[in-house]
């Protein structure tokens, strides 16, 4: 596996792995708020974000150059670049359970402290999603607190993940 940018031709099979309106706000929270999702749709919000600047999102692609996963790192304080925060992390269904999600979320890893200089990576993911927030504590992210999301459709309790880069 290895991480590349995101191009537009990923929105479409990323977009596609997300069966219903359940996954679209366990992936995206409130950001995107129609189903189905498009790939249109996540370049749409992909290019407003990189001309703020400071934005990366990524695809991960196996040796055989199918899709596997895609995330995106951000700066969350645009005054601090030794912070960075994973986001829209994603893994295609057909390969859940098999460790690509933890084998993207090392690469990411590897990206963020080589290529950023990245001291510290957070994350936030529903305290519902046990499997995600079981792959994250895999890779070593660790809880430092929790809170309240509100949604289109009700509150979500938010577990904030962090790692420090050594």
């Amino acid at each position: 596996m290895l991480l590349r940018e995101y191009e537009s031709k990923d929105g479409t099979a990323i977009a596609g792995w997300i069966r219903n309106i359940e996954e679209l706000y366990s992936w995206s929270a409130d950001r995107y708020c129609r189903f189905p999702l498009t790939g249109s749709d996540i370049d749409k919000n992909y290019a407003n974000m990189q001309s703020a600047g400071k934005f990366f999102p990524l695809t991960a692609v196996e040796d055989d150059g199918s899709i596997a996963g895609h995330f995106i790192i951000r700066y969350p304080d645009k005054t601090d670049e030794s912070t960075v925060r994973f986001g829209f992390v994603i893994v295609d269904p057909a390969l859940r359970g098999q460790g690509k999600g933890s084998e993207m979320l090392r690469l990411g890893i590897e990206y963020a402290r080589r290529e950023l200089s990245a001291k510290r990576i957070d994350l936030g993911v529903f305290a519902d999603n046990v499997s995600a927030a079981c792959c994250y504590k895999a890779v070593g992210f660790k809880e430092f607190g929790r809170e309240i999301f509100p949604m289109p459709a009700g509150d979500r309790e938010c577990i904030l993940m962090e790692l420090i880069l050594r």
